[in-house]
């Protein structure tokens, strides 16, 4: 393995003119001087070089693999694809998720949640939830605008994070494209 050396010159013996640093600064100038007229010269010939969005009314395209805020997939009928393992809650590192399991029998359903919460304020969208999912019930939605001055609304409760199929659909897709998956999982029985 091949590294480069770097020879750091603790006692160069600098000229008065080097000392002020002067020539430090003019190259600093002269390179945000290049930016500014080039940019104010695309401005004015409507040819622009800057990437800007003018955010709200222009949104940005996230790339597939982009990891905003998890929500859960929700079926035709409104219930979560969520069965309860509890697999997402044990592979979250900062203990974000917490699932009560229980049943509807009157629905055929063995198991569900009664209670899904996630509490933003310590989600790192870091995806381990999503991987760890046998279901595909949780995944990683494109919203990453969450904002609150007070730490009670960064709790999001299941309705909170119902999210039709159809809207997830492009992440599910990548999903089973990244990990090789043939088919969806077996959709639930009424």
């Amino acid at each position: 393995m091949t590294a480069r050396v770097v020879h750091v010159k603790r006692r160069e013996n600098m000229g008065w003119f080097q000392r002020t640093y002067l020539p430090a600064f003019g190259k600093g100038l002269a390179t945000t001087s290049r930016h500014f007229f080039r940019n104010l010269w695309g401005f004015l010939s409507g040819k622009s070089t800057a990437f800007v969005v003018q955010y709200p009314e222009e949104r940005v395209d996230y790339p597939d693999a982009f990891r905003g805020m998890p929500v859960l997939v929700a079926l035709e009928d409104g219930l979560p694809r969520c069965v309860a393992c509890g697999l997402c809650e044990f592979a979250c590192p900062t203990d974000c998720i917490s699932i009560v399991p229980g049943e509807l029998p009157e629905r055929g359903i063995e198991r569900w949640p009664e209670a899904f919460d996630i509490d933003m304020s310590r989600c790192m969208f870091c995806g381990l939830c999503e991987e760890a999912c046998p279901e595909e019930a949780i995944v990683m939605s494109r919203e990453v605008e969450l904002a609150s001055f007070d730490r009670a609304p960064m709790l999001y409760h299941k309705e909170d994070l119902l999210v039709p199929e159809n809207l997830l659909k492009r992440r599910l897709d990548f999903i089973r494209g990244e990990y090789d998956r043939q088919h969806a999982p077996a959709e639930r029985r009424d």
